[in-house]
């Protein structure tokens, strides 16, 4: 998914947005612990970046319209066939391979830079596969190396209440931008920020993805019953699963979101790994759960009548598409770590800055390497990262 307020292709569905509405939803749904800098920054790029993917990347993509993911106000993450980031990858890597003026040096492994009499960096240090090290003069880094999820130490130290939760992020996050960041004076921040995921289906491990629920459908725990409002995102849920007896539950479903998720490969492949179990009624679910029948069944026939706004719901979610009705469908999940938040403090140049907000000459941070704009509970400087 990407997100891109104003783009040609909401012009095009009568969704009116703007770079203003874009940090408006980011500082709502981050409680104003957002960094202000980097959320304006990426929210004004944000449809020029969609318009770029498609137009010179030649990524194919598309509006998505038949939900809103949790925190935005209006119709505007875009996404390719499938709604999967292998298509995504593969794409681009094709298009990487096509330019004569990139060398692709994959499976190489940055390892370290090196700076000058200046300070400046003038060096990337890069390791191959057989062991042996080359020094690659450059006059800038940027580094791309995602977050510490691979990491249990950080993971342990900085984000204890996911860190005994199902790791879904690479194997290669192993906090290389914080060990080299940290080596030239770099700044940190929000290394308690991270995304999770409340649901992974247990026993396939695939993605039954956020749409379930957005589309109308409920998450309970082994006793039955629902612990929250689901809505508020798949992140927070993540811990709430992860603190739930067991840490795991159940997302209930219906036929008709069954049919609206088909649009996602990962649920596709929920699907077709066997995993979600039917029934004609509350009784036969929990039949087919093991879950508790009469308290699943208040469950269901409660969420039912507060969907139509019979009456407020007890845990306050008041974003219902529909009422489920029978056939249910039924899939256990688990809590994941998908990766990490915090990292690098880069100003709206994406150049990795120190404590005293002073860029350092020639480092360069993105993606999960670099702290991204949605925050923690806590905004941590130092001068240079732990990464053991």
């Amino acid at each position: 998914m990407f997100p891109g307020a104003g783009t040609r292709r909401q012009a095009a569905r009568g969704v009116d947005d703007s770079a203003d509405l874009f940090v408006a939803d980011i500082t709502a749904k981050t409680k104003g612990r957002a960094d202000a800098r980097l959320a304006r920054t990426l929210a004004q790029v944000s449809a020029p970046l969609v318009e770029w993917l498609a137009d010179s990347a030649g990524l194919p993509s598309s509006l998505v319209t038949d939900f809103n993911y949790p925190g935005h106000s209006v119709p505007r993450c875009h996404s390719v066939p499938g709604r999967h980031g292998t298509g995504v990858n593969d794409h681009l890597v094709r298009r990487v391979r096509e330019q004569p003026g990139i060398d692709l040096l994959v499976p190489a492994r940055l390892v370290d830079v090196t700076t000058g009499p200046d300070g400046a960096v003038n060096a990337a240090v890069v390791q191959y596969p057989d062991g042996t090290r080359e020094d690659i003069p450059c006059r800038a880094v940027l580094l791309a190396t995602n977050g510490f999820g691979a990491d249990r130490a950080l993971v342990e130290r900085h984000l204890p209440e996911i860190a005994g939760a199902l790791y879904q992020g690479s194997d290669h996050s192993r906090g290389d931008a914080l060990r080299i960041g940290g080596a030239l004076g770099a700044a940190t921040g929000y290394l308690n920020a991270y995304q999770g995921h409340g649901a992974v289906a247990a026993g396939a491990g695939t993605l039954v993805g956020w749409a379930t629920i957005i589309h109308g459908g409920i998450m309970v725990d082994l006793g039955g019953r629902r612990f929250g409002d689901e809505t508020r995102g798949y992140s927070e849920y993540a811990v709430e699963l992860a603190a739930r007896p067991g840490a795991t539950g159940w997302i209930v479903l219906d036929a008709t979101i069954h049919a609206q998720c088909q649009e996602f490969k990962d649920f596709r492949d929920t699907v077709e790994s066997g995993v979600l179990v039917w029934a004609d009624d509350a009784e036969g679910l929990a039949k087919a759960t093991g879950l508790p029948a009469d308290d699943l069944a208040d469950e269901l026939a409660a969420s039912a009548s507060t969907a139509p706004g019979e009456h407020p719901d007890r845990h306050g979610r008041t974003n219902w598409e529909r009422p489920l009705t029978g056939p249910y469908a039924a899939v256990r999940v688990v809590p994941a770590l998908f990766h990490t938040q915090g990292g690098l403090i880069v100003n709206e140049n994406a150049a990795v800055v120190d404590p005293d907000d002073r860029p350092i000459a020639g480092l360069y941070a993105a993606g999960g390497a670099a702290a991204e704009p949605r925050g923690g509970d806590v905004a941590r400087r130092a001068r240079t990262a732990e990464t053991r």
